[in-house]
C-alpha cells in the first residue's frame, strides 16, 4: 500500500526502499531526507502516523500516548493527564520498547508516573511509527509487546541556491471539561546544509469531570477537609507541563548530523488511580545522531543522556497533613547505538548493529519528623539506593527479495543485562504499627534481610525474529512470523524491598491500590509469539486487515497474594475485596487475539465532496496459565467506526467507540469491573491558506463510564476499594494553528 495523507492507515514501505545510493537532498520538503540510507523492510506491518494528521489530533489530547489512541491493537492504562502508559496486544509499560528519537527511555519512578511518552509533547511530534507484536531486533530489545518509536519532525533545510529559510508555526488550544489551555511554537532558521528548530509547549488543566454525578465508594463528595470536590469532579486529574527542545542539523554531502537538547518541566500532575501525586519532574535531554552513506552501504549511530529529578507528594484532595509523604527520585539514562547496512546482492541486505545503556536510579523518602521511632521518622527510607542496570545488545538482521512476491526476514540479537542495587534501610530501626491509613511497619527485618543477598544479577537474553510476506499480486498481501522476545525484570521489580503496608502501597505502577514487594530472584520473562496478517487493497482507496497472534510467555512476571503458598510477607490481607498486598513472581502466561481495520470510500460527489468510512477492532485474551487467573489489565473488545467527509478545506469526522463489558478481571489483584459502553465524538477542521481551525465534541452526549484501564480510583481521602477511574465526560475542544 502507498502512503497516503490519510489518518491512523496501514502503510507498508517498499521492500529495500531506499537501496539505491543516492545523492545528498536538497529540497526543502519536510518529508525528503537530507540523507538517502539503505534501509530494509521492516515486513511485520506497521503502522505510521504523520506530521498532518497529528496537528489536528492536538487539539484534543496533550498526551503524546494518546496519539496512538485509534490504532489497530493498542490501549492505555490511565495514568496522568499526560502519562498514559500504552499497552500492546495486551503487554504495556516495560513489556513494550519506547523510543523517543531514537533515545530509550526509562521511568524514573516507584509509580511510573514519568513515563517515556511523557518527555516528548505531542506538539513535537512528527511521525510515529508502531511495530504491533513481532518487532525486528533491530529495533531494540529488552521488551516483548512490541516497539513504538516517535520521532520529531525531520530536519529542514533551504533548497540548492536558497536564501536563509525562516518558518515556524503556532497553535493554541482549548479544552471546556477540564478547561485545559495551551499553547506551542515551532521555528525554523536553515540554511542549505545547516538547520535549527525550536519547539516549546506549555499546557495546564483543571480537574476533569465525569458524565454525570460521581460518587466514589466510602466517600460523601462536599467537602474533604480544605478541599471542595463537585458532584462529578475527579480528584487529583489536574496537571501542568512545559517543554523545550532545541534541535540543530548539519549536512554535508551524504551525511547528516543531529544534536538535539531537551528541557521539561512538570511542576503538578494528579494521579486518581494512585496514592501519590506528581509534584515536580525535572528532566535534561541531550541527543546526539549521525546518518551517513559510504560506498559499502549506510551507517547510524546516536549517543544520548537523559536526566530525570522527580517528586511526589499529595495534592490538595489526598493532603491529610502538611507534611505529606515526600518521595524523591533521581534518575540518569546513559544510552549508545552503532547499526550499519550493507547490501550483499540484488537480493540480500545485512544489518549489523550494537547497542548499550547505562541506567542508575535513587529513590529515597525524607522523613517528616525527629522522632525517635515514628511512622516517617527519623530516618531517610531507601526505596532503590544506587540502583544499576546496564544492558549490552548485539544484533544481525537479514533481509532477502527472493522474487517479487517473496521477501523474508531473520534476526538474531543478544542482549546481556547487569543489574545491582545498594543497601537500604527503613524510616526508623524497630517494629512500629502507627496509625496512617492503618499502615504497619517492619523496616529492620526486611531491610536486614535485605542487605544480606547478593544483589548483582546478570542475564543473558536471546531474541530471535523470523518472518515473510507474499504478495501474490498488487490486491494482497499475507504475512507470516515466529518472534522470540527476551525482557528482565526493571529495577523495582527486583530491589522494591519493604514487605510492609508502607512500603509495598508506595511501589506500584499498576494503579490498582494495591502494594508490591520485588523479589530479587526473579527470571526474565520470554515470550514466543506467532503471527499472521492478511491484508486486501486496490488502487481506489479501499485497503482491509486482519492480523491474529498468539503469545506464550515462560517466566511471566505476576504477581501473587501475600501469605500464599512461598510469599512470606510482613503485610496481610484481610479483605478479600479490598486492596491486597502482592510479590512479584514468575509464572507461565498466555495471550491471544486478533486485530481488524478497514477503510473503503463511500462517495463523491463536486457539490459534498468525498465520504468515506473507517473501522478498527481489538480483541486480546490473556490467562495465567500457573494459576488459571486472567491477566490483568486486558482491554475487552472493543471497536472504533468513523464516516469522514472531505470537501474542499473542510474535514468533518462522526466516529462511535464501542467498548464490551469487562468481566475477564484478575482474582488475584481484585481487579473491579466495568461496563460496557458507547461514545460519540464529533469533529470538524478548516484549512485556509496559512490557518487551520479544528473544533470537536468528544462524549457528545456525556456518557458516564469506567475506564476498563483506568485502575481504582484514589483521587481523594478517604480511600476505599470499589470504584473504577470514570472517563471524561462531554468537552468542546477548539484550537488554531498558523503557520509562518
Amino acid at each position: 500500500m502507498q502512503a497516503q495523507d490519510k489518518p491512523m492507515q496501514f502503510t507498508m514501505r517498499p521492500l529495500l526502499a531506499a537501496l539505491a545510493f543516492a545523492p545528498c537532498a536538497h529540497a526543502a520538503d519536510p518529508d525528503t531526507l537530507p540523507v538517502i540510507l539503505i534501509q530494509a523492510e521492516r515486513l511485520q506491518s506497521t503502522v505510521r502516523i504523520n506530521d498532518d494528521t497529528l496537528v489536528g489530533m492536538r487539539t484534543r489530547t496533550s498526551d503524546t500516548a494518546k496519539l496512538l489512541n485509534e490504532l489497530p491493537g493498542i490501549s492505555l492504562y490511565g495514568a496522568g493527564g499526560v502519562s498514559s502508559l500504552p499497552a500492546i496486544h495486551g503487554m504495556a509499560d516495560d513489556r513494550v520498547n519506547v523510543k523517543v528519537n531514537g533515545m530509550n527511555l526509562i521511568s524514573a519512578c516507584a509509580n511510573h508516573m514519568n513515563s517515556p511518552l511523557s518527555y516528548i509533547d505531542p506538539a513535537n511530534v512528527g511521525s510515529i511509527e508502531i511495530f504491533a507484536g513481532i518487532s525486528p531486533v533491530s529495533a531494540g530489545g529488552d521488551s516483548l509487546g512490541g516497539t513504538i518509536q516517535v520521532d520529531s519532525v525531520r530536519p529542514k533545510f533551504a533548497g540548492k541556491g536558497m536564501d536563509t529559510l525562516l518558518e515556524g508555526r503556532v497553535g493554541v488550544f482549548y479544552r471546556s471539561n477540564d478547561k485545559a489551555q495551551g499553547i506551542n511554537l515551532t521555528a525554523t532558521a536553515a540554511g542549505e546544509n545547516v538547520s535549527m528548530r525550536y519547539t516549546g509547549s506549555t499546557v495546564s488543566a483543571k480537574n476533569y469531570t465525569a458524565g454525570a454525578d460521581f460518587k466514589p465508594a466510602g466517600v460523601s463528595t462536599g467537602t474533604l477537609g480544605n478541599v471542595f470536590v463537585a458532584g462529578n469532579e475527579v480528584a487529583s486529574s489536574q496537571y501542568k507541563s512545559v517543554n523545550h527542545a532545541l534541535d540543530f542539523a548539519m549536512r554535508h554531502e551524504n551525511h547528516l548530523i543531529e544534536l538535539g537538547l531537551g528541557l521539561q518541566n512538570i511542576p503538578y500532575q494528579g494521579f486518581p488511580n494512585q496514592y501519590m501525586d506528581m509534584l515536580r519532574n525535572d528532566s535534561r535531554q541531550i541527543n546526539l545522531g549521525y546518518q551517513g552513506q559510504f560506498d559499502w552501504g549506510s551507517l547510524q549511530a546516536r549517543l544520548y543522556n537523559e536526566h530525570t529529578q522527580h517528586y511526589m507528594n499529595f495534592l490538595e484532595a489526598k493532603q491529610t497533613s502538611l507534611a505529606g509523604m515526600p518521595m524523591n527520585t533521581d534518575g540518569k539514562n546513559t544510552g549508545f547505538l552503532l547499526k550499519g547496512d550493507t547490501m550483499l546482492s540484488a537480493r540480500d541486505t545485512l544489518s549489523l548493529g550494537a547497542e548499550y545503556q547505562r541506567y542508575r536510579l535513587n529513590d529515597w523518602w525524607n522523613p517528616t519528623s525527629t522522632a525517635a521511632n515514628g511512622m516517617m521518622s527519623p530516618n531517610t527510607f531507601w526505596n532503590i539506593n544506587d540502583g544499576q542496570r546496564d544492558r549490552l545488545g548485539f544484533f544481525a538482521e537479514w533481509d532477502a527479495r527472493w522474487n517479487p512476491h517473496w521477501v523474508s526476514q531473520l534476526g538474531l540479537r543478544s542482549d546481556n543485562v547487569t543489574m545491582n542495587a545498594g543497601q537500604v534501610q527503613g524510616y526508623n530501626a524497630g517494629n512500629v504499627t502507627a496509625g496512617m491509613m492503618g499502615m504497619t511497619t517492619n523496616y529492620l527485618a526486611d531491610s536486614t534481610a535485605f542487605n544480606a543477598t547478593n544483589r548483582r544479577h546478570t542475564d543473558n537474553n536471546i531474541d530471535l525474529t523470523a518472518l515473510t510476506r507474499f504478495n501474490p499480486d498488487e490486491e494482497r498481501t499475507f504475512e507470516f512470523g515466529f518472534a522470540q522476545k527476551t525482557r528482565s525484570p526493571n529495577l523495582y521489580e527486583r530491589y522494591a524491598w519493604s514487605s510492609s503496608t508502607m512500603g509495598m502501597s508506595m511501589n506500584n505502577w499498576f494503579g490498582d491500590g494495591n502494594g508490591y514487594v520485588g523479589n530479587i530472584n526473579l527470571k526474565p520473562e520470554v515470550a514466543r509469539t506467532i503471527s499472521g496478517s492478511a491484508s486486501w487493497h486496490d488502487g481506489n482507496g479501499f485497503e482491509a486487515k486482519v492480523t491474529p497472534y498468539y503469545t506464550h510467555v515462560q517466566n511471566y512476571i505476576d504477581a501473587a497474594r501475600c501469605g500464599s503458598a512461598g510469599v512470606a510477607c510482613a503485610a496481610a490481607n484481610p479483605n478479600p475485596n479490598g486492596f491486597v498486598y502482592l510479590q512479584f513472581v514468575n509464572q507461565s502466561a498466555r495471550l491471544y487475539g486478533a486485530d481488524a481495520s478497514i477503510r473503503m470510500p463511500l462517495a463523491h460527489s463536486a457539490d459534498y465532496g468525498s465520504l468515506s468510512f473507517r473501522g478498527v477492532l481489538s480483541y486480546v485474551n490473556g490467562k495465567n496459565l500457573s494459576t488459571g487467573d486472567n491477566l490483568y489489565h486486558i482491554m475487552p473488545l472493543n471497536t472504533r467506526l468513523a464516516l469522514e467527509q472531505h470537501s474542499g478545506n473542510w474535514s468533518n469526522t462522526l466516529e462511535a467507540l464501542l467498548v464490551a463489558a469487562k468481566t475477564n478481571v484478575q482474582a488475584v489483584r481484585n481487579e473491579l469491573r466495568t461496563g460496557g459502553y458507547g461514545l460519540v465524538n464529533l469533529r470538524s477542521s478548516y484549512d485556509w491558506k496559512q490557518f487551520r481551525f479544528d473544533v470537536g465534541v468528544e462524549n457528545l452526549f456525556d456518557k458516564f463510564y469506567f475506564d476498563p484501564l483506568g485502575g481504582s480510583y484514589l483521587g481523594q481521602k478517604p480511600v476505599a476499594y470499589g470504584t473504577a477511574v470514570p472517563g471524561m465526560g462531554r468537552s468542546v475542544n477548539v484550537g488554531m494553528t498558523v503557520k509562518f
